[in-house]
């Protein structure tokens, strides 16, 4: 047995169980290794940052790491983007990354560059294996580390990934959270208590199911409301879940909605900020007079703190969730816009479907749309780095393949990872993209129009437009072997999901957006 091959038993030891790869010529041992030993599906995405936005999208599926294997210091740098979201909704996530051999780094080969310090830019944990003695224990320190919803990053030199090692010491210790800090659950439950009006703020494992049924029953006790970031990890939402309200993208309108709450309780969230610096507003979304509180640190489990919460303000154990207010979202008619096509996913989409978005600002009405819906869950750009979505729908179809995935996706924010539908059709993953064919980076025109800036020259309009000449999406979806047709109307919109829903395997719809 060598190095690459102990390290892939220790790995799949672990429960890793699927790894995300764009190998090179110093992984090319860990590859064999993936074919020697069983248990871990190898699957390969055409660029980097398919990969580690799939161990993304698994990841908060999930709640465990997946593998992606990377190619020296250039591979890894190709995936930092999506990583970059990854850390931001507190994914773990596990990277693999090849070395040069050590003997041979001294020449400054073309490809050297200095990995640990780019790693260390998205990842929590980072290590080079320096023998192969400490091999085994270096991959089980790195798995135990992304458990804290962070991403672990080993990077792995190719001689020692060829050198002889014992069949000794695989696998280690279980992973466990730290136990709940006892005084932070009493000083948060004091002064909620003491609050004239409070709030939940809520991210990562706190957004899952069993973190919202503690959190109803924190907000049946004392009439506090739930939030969750503009843009965060992953919610499960719909009838009978509480409807956590999000806070608004526009500083304006976030600042206005929060400025009533006296004591914010976070979980497992940042505290909230403006996503840019806007002249005359304040960065920070919460004033210094209101109270911030961070119910537990980043190695305790924010369900258990928040269940702890509960238990201390004696809240009751099964209340009823009341907000679903309002019917189900309603089939519109007529030419396609981005508000109609919001109403249109949020009427058809089925129960436990996993709705992934980057339609960023045709995006924007759909969120509000689904309280009412069929129970399924819902992931956004959490770190706000554009090509997550294609990539994460993939990792999420990975992670749930009995669940569909609809994938509601802006069109210039597509092209950054096109390359994931070829992942998807080789697979053979249910999921349905769609595009949000506006064919322009719409973000930037509305930020324009935010400044005043109505009329500008040829090089602005150059930037901002996708019209010359237009994507032709039908087409390219094709060409990676996904079904593609293009629809530019409620009507054939309507049909054409209800199609992909009915039927396996990937498809790609291109909205046409009036």
């Amino acid at each position: 047995m060598n190095g690459a091959e102990l390290l892939v038993k220790t790995a799949q030891a672990r429960g890793i169980e699927v790894c995300f790869a764009n190998a090179g010529t110093t992984e090319i041992p860990i590859v064999l290794a993936l074919d020697t030993t069983k248990g871990i599906k190898a699957i390969l995405g055409l660029f980097e940052g398919v990969c580690t936005g799939a161990a993304d999208g698994y990841g908060r599926m999930t709640g465990k790491p997946a593998m992606t294997l990377l190619h020296l210091g250039p591979g890894f740098a190709n995936g930092i983007a999506n990583l970059h979201d990854a850390r931001r909704a507190a994914t773990p996530v596990l990277n693999v990354i090849g070395q040069h051999a050590t003997w041979h780094l001294p020449a400054d080969p073309p490809l050297a560059m200095d990995v640990e310090s780019l790693t260390r830019t998205v990842s929590g944990w980072v290590r080079t294996s320096e023998s192969i003695e400490t091999l085994s224990r270096d991959m089980n320190e790195a798995i135990n580390a992304s458990g804290f919803g962070q991403i672990s990053s080993l990077i792995v030199p190719h001689d020692i990934q060829l050198a002889e090692a014992r069949d000794e010491g695989i696998g280690g210790l279980d992973f466990v959270f730290d136990s709940v800090d006892a005084d932070l659950i009493t000083k948060a439950a004091q002064r909620m208590r003491a609050a004239r009006k409070s709030a939940l703020l809520l991210d990562g494992r706190a957004l899952s199911r069993p973190g919202l049924e503690a959190a109803t029953r924190i907000r049946a006790k004392l009439q506090s409301d739930l939030f969750a970031p503009s843009f965060f990890s992953c919610v499960e939402r719909g009838l009978g879940l509480p409807d956590v309200q999000r806070i608004p993208y526009f500083p304006e309108e976030a600042i206005s909605l929060l400025s009533d709450y006296d004591v914010v309780v976070i979980v497992s969230a940042h505290e909230p900020v403006t996503f840019f610096g806007y002249p005359g507003i304040r960065g920070h979304i919460l004033t210094d007079e209101q109270e911030k509180l961070y119910l537990c640190r980043v190695r305790e489990n924010p369900v258990k703190a928040l269940e702890a919460l509960a238990d201390a303000l004696d809240a009751p154990a099964h209340p009823i969730v009341r907000d679903a207010k309002s019917p189900r979202a309603q089939l519109p008619a007529g030419n396609l816009t981005a508000e109609k096509a919001c109403l249109t996913v949020a009427a058809l989409q089925p129960e436990h479907a996993i709705i992934v978005d980057e339609g960023i600002t045709s995006g924007f009405t759909y969120y509000p749309l689904t309280a009412s819906s069929p129970p399924h869950s819902f992931m956004t750009i959490a770190g706000g780095s554009i090509g997550y979505g294609m990539p994460c729908a993939t990792g999420a179809a990975v992670a749930s393949p009995d669940r569909p995935v609809i994938n509601f996706q802006a069109d210039g924010s597509a092209l950054y990872t096109v390359q994931a539908l070829w992942t998807q059709a080789r697979e053979g993953l249910h999921v349905i993209t769609l595009i949000c064919s506006n064919r322009s980076y719409k973000i930037l025109q509305l930020e324009l129009s935010r400044a005043g800036i109505t009329s500008y020259g040829d090089n602005a309009r150059a930037l901002t437009e996708l019209n010359a000449p237009p994507i032709n999406w039908v087409s390219l979806s094709r060409g990676f072997g996904v079904p593609a047709v293009a629809v530019d109307t409620v009507e054939g919109l309507a049909r054409e999901l209800r199609v992909g829903l009915a039927e396996s395997g990937p498809r790609l719809i291109e909205m046409v957006l009036a």
